[in-house]
């Protein structure tokens, strides 16, 4: 039962990914819309102060504000597609009808009931408009909620057939016909239960605000500390889209989430002054500056005789953190060789939202530099205060170091470079690293090529057991993965030997193997080595 629990989570977890992983574009393009509308930067620039390129902000920006506003449909669409088994494209389509079908039944309900409040009496009633239509406010826990039913409903009938005159009502269009009762009495049901649900989530979000800096620290340590089992995007993702994170209107609009609110608040040239919700997404202390600290550390530690060897790994995963803001690569260095250091990685990667907090940082850089840049520095300083974000930054820098370098040694940790006699985990020597760079196109990872042969992906099929052994094949942001017959099969030292896999995690019959953002490519090559449908269709 615990496996089948975690194998779902961690199911609904990468299927998280599929909407979220869409709305940081939408707010990089707000914030790029933004640099051509910003007062302060017109008055610097001359050239920005011409009614095509504030035309052009003002355009980009109001265009993609509405995504923030109609969150629902887009992780119902996005939640419901990455759950489906096979068939995505259809169980994403039958989710927006869906969706409208629940809206509209909700909408008549409330209205025979005389539930709806008057159109300009919204405001705190608990009532909001959802695609021009007058419904509960449910936010984008209505999207979630629909987007598992329709996946659900989809996975269960989605090969349903029928003979003769009724074959044309089989498959994709009998899902429909399933879906359109159950989402009919789900918008009755919900018409009574979610306003309690509703106060729940108010009253948790209540506390949430009155612990103050324990709820912020705790909030970022356990974002960490979920990694291993994958479940770390259901911490952060709810305080980033939904009311947990803040409430706040802005330019006349209520938006939820630390992450909405932020995107509005940058957008709306009004708004003077951010509000606190966004320190709900300053991880980037952690990932540009702290963890740094831990791989130079981690290189000054290692035997004199290795540290060619940890040279070659840690940089290429430094700059991944530290440009994109990648850190598994460098987390799964020491993960499970010395799990205390990544105890205290989770409880400084909280501190550091501490620290921003009480020194009254906005700033943010979830992703990087590159979103640090872009997010912050056109907004000006009194916005966001990012000096003091850079400040911090380096101390963590500094604390980092110190505290890895010294549990380390005073532990005796075996770190990359640290490994008993006969027990290194083989790493890519200075003169391997640089013959396979040579061949390399700047900008091309080694990992990228190496898949694309299929040589690589024989070697994963070797490493996981053999191609028996597979059951399920898939990926998020970072990672490979794999539901397989026998675990126990899998060859670790294998993996890190021959494919560059960062990390291997196993969690009964789910096993996760960690190869960067080039992991989309790596699972494409294996599919298309072992002949598999992506859609599940084999």
């Amino acid at each position: 039962m615990k496996a089948k629990i975690m194998d779902t989570m961690q199911k609904f977890s990468k299927a998280m990914f599929v909407p979220v992983l869409i709305l940081p574009i939408a707010g990089l393009l707000i914030a790029i819309g933004n640099v051509f509308t910003n007062p302060r930067l017109i008055e610097q620039f001359s050239f920005l102060d011409n009614p095509i390129t504030m035309g052009f902000g003002s355009i980009l920006s109001a265009s993609l504000l509405p995504i923030l506003t109609n969150l629902g449909i887009i992780f119902c669409v996005g939640i419901a597609l990455g759950l489906a088994n096979k068939k995505k494209a259809e169980a994403a389509f039958t989710a927006l009808l869906g969706y409208l079908v629940f809206l509209y039944a909700m909408n008549k309900f409330m209205e025979l009931r005389g539930m709806l409040v008057e159109p300009d009496a919204l405001q705190g009633s608990g009532q909001a408009m959802v695609l021009g239509i007058q419904v509960l406010d449910m936010g984008v826990f209505l999207g979630i909620i629909l987007g598992i039913v329709v996946a659900l409903i989809h996975n269960r009938f989605i090969d349903t057939k029928f003979n003769n005159a009724f074959q044309v009502y089989g498959g994709a269009r009998f899902v429909f016909i399933v879906l359109i009762p159950i989402l009919v009495l789900s918008a009755i049901a919900l018409s009574f239960i979610w306003p309690i649900i509703q106060q729940g989530i108010d009253s948790l979000g209540g506390v949430i605000k009155e612990t103050g800096n324990f709820g912020i620290f705790l909030y970022g340590s356990l974002e960490r500390l979920l990694i291993p089992t994958g479940l770390h995007h259901l911490i952060y993702t709810p305080f980033l889209y939904t009311s947990l994170g803040g409430v706040a209107e802005v330019g006349g609009q209520v938006f939820e989430g630390a992450r909405n609110i932020y995107f509005a608040e940058i957008a709306d040239p009004a708004v003077r002054v951010l509000s606190g919700s966004v320190i709900w997404d300053a991880r980037g202390i952690s990932k540009m500056f702290g963890l740094i600290g831990a791989c130079l550390a981690m290189y000054q530690t290692a035997k004199p005789e290795n540290k060619t060897k940890v040279k070659a790994i840690l940089i290429p995963a430094v700059v991944t953190s530290f440009v994109a803001g990648v850190t598994e690569p460098i987390e799964f260095s020491f993960m499970f060789v010395a799990p205390i250091l990544f105890v205290i990685h989770s409880a400084l990667s909280g501190l550091s939202m501490v620290v921003l907090n009480i020194f009254g940082s906005r700033a943010i850089g979830p992703n990087g530099f590159i979103d640090f840049l872009l997010y912050n520095l056109p907004l000006g300083v009194e916005k966001t205060r990012w000096p003091i974000y850079i400040a911090v930054g380096i101390a963590f820098f500094f604390i980092y170091y110190f505290t890895f370098r010294l549990l380390i040694t005073k532990l005796n940790l075996k770190t990359v470079g640290r490994e008993d006699s006969g027990k290194e985990t083989k790493l890519y020597s200075k003169k391997e690293y640089n013959e396979k760079n040579a061949a390399v196109p700047a900008g091309v990872s080694v990992v990228a090529l190496e898949a694309a042969d299929a040589g690589i992906s024989a070697t994963i099929v070797e490493g996981l057991g053999g191609e028996a052994n597979i059951k399920t094949i898939d990926n998020c942001y970072t990672r490979l993965r794999l539901k397989l017959q026998n675990p126990e099969l899998v060859d670790e030292a294998l993996l890190k030997d021959q494919t560059s896999a960062k990390g291997v995690i196993k969690n009964g019959e789910n096993v996760h193997v960690v190869y960067g953002l080039t992991v989309p490519q790596v699972r494409e090559d294996l599919e298309k080595y072992l002949g598999r449908d992506p859609e599940g269709d084999e």
